[in-house]
């Protein structure tokens, strides 16, 4: 992999790492590397395994996408980790760099999303297998070459949400060809980052703020 992805956080119960864009996040089957065969090769070498070892992605981004991903060490906290992620008391904040310049500071998008091979579509409400999609998103930029950096704010969590919901919108992720961008970006990667990411820890119940530190 061109870069390696980096350790943001860890200890007994917890790994939190910041994937590079390019990279999946779990195996699939192919001979692609992963940031969970990755974490899974530290935590065997950093603390002498013996075994297997316990590693669990506690949410997913896209293998284009770049930024946080958060693992659990052990089952128990992978159940109380799904759970906060249930009763909404993990947030996440996105970075995009969009094609177009906002002529509002901050909105809400709201879409009827449906999605099949692999990709996403705005549909009219009321069509079949349609779900609400709700982000909120606030210009962070203007960028040259008519681009603009946003922090987006997730509502719901639909299949390619942002990048679908932001192309419809008319501000396509920059290198992101699939959802109708013009503008080239890195090999293998589009200009979305998950950026922070605040959850509380699964035992102690501190609440944990994590960044990443790639730039878009």
């Amino acid at each position: 992999m061109p870069v390696p992805p980096s350790i943001v956080y860890v200890d007994n119960h917890l790994l939190c790492l910041d994937k590079p864009g390019g990279l999946l996040t779990q195996p699939s089957g192919t001979d692609k590397d992963s940031l969970e065969a990755w974490g899974k090769a530290w935590v065997k070498e950093e603390y002498h395994k013996p075994g297997a070892v316990f590693l669990e992605a506690v949410h997913r981004i896209d293998a284009p996408v770049c930024g946080l991903v958060l693992f659990a060490r052990t089952s128990k906290a992978l159940s109380r980790l799904n759970e906060a992620i249930r009763n909404g008391s993990c947030t996440k904040e996105y970075r995009a760099l969009v094609a177009g310049v906002p002529n509002v500071q901050k909105t809400e998008l709201r879409d009827w999303l449906t999605h099949d091979d692999h990709l996403a579509r705005v549909v009219p409400q009321g069509t079949s297998n349609a779900h609400l999609a709700s982000l909120q998103y606030e210009l962070i930029e203007r960028r040259p070459n008519h681009t603009s950096l946003l922090k987006v704010l997730l509502n719901s969590g639909r299949y390619h949400q942002i990048r679908v919901q932001l192309s419809h919108a008319g501000f396509p992720i920059v290198g992101d060809i699939k959802y109708g961008a013009k503008q080239a970006y890195r090999e293998g990667c589009i200009a979305l980052q998950h950026y922070r990411l605040t959850v509380p820890h699964p035992v102690s119940k501190e609440i944990l703020t994590f960044t990443s530190t790639f730039t878009l």
